[in-house]
C-alpha cells in the first residue's frame, strides 16, 4: 500500500482535529494492534520535528483515526509550509505502514 497525498491548513492559534477512515482495497482497514504517530517537519530532511500530532485510534475494526494539534502548538508554528506523514505501527515497530503524507500550510493569526 502507498501512502496517500492529502495536504492539510491549519489556522495559527486554533485547535486542528481530523477523522480519518483508513481503507485497504476499498474496505476499512482494521487497526487492532497498531498505534499511530505523526509528525510535521519544516522538509523531509529536517532533524527535527516542528510539532507531533495526538494521533487516536477512535474505532479500530472500522479503520478511524483522529490527528489533533492543540492550540497552544498551532500558535508555536511559524505561518508557512511544513511536511507531515502519518504511520501506524506494531509494538517494538515490527511493522510500519506509511498511510498518508503531504504539505502542511499554517496561516497566520490575527487576533491574539
Amino acid at each position: 500500500m502507498t501512502a496517500a497525498t492529502y495536504d492539510l491548513v491549519i489556522d495559527q492559534g486554533s485547535d486542528f482535529a481530523i477523522d480519518l477512515t483508513i481503507t485497504e482495497g476499498g474496505t476499512a482497514k482494521n487497526l487492532t494492534g497498531y498505534s499511530g504517530r505523526a509528525q510535521i517537519r519544516t522538509t523531509h530532511a529536517a532533524t527535527s520535528t516542528s510539532a507531533s500530532f495526538t494521533v487516536t485510534i477512535v474505532n479500530a475494526a472500522n479503520g478511524t483515526m483522529k490527528l489533533e494539534l492543540q492550540a497552544a502548538t498551532t500558535t508555536a508554528l511559524a505561518a508557512g509550509r511544513y511536511v507531515y506523514d502519518l504511520e501506524i505501527h506494531t509494538a517494538n515497530d515490527a511493522t510500519v505502514k506509511r498511510l498518508i503524507q503531504g504539505s502542511v500550510t499554517i496561516n497566520q493569526q490575527v487576533t491574539r
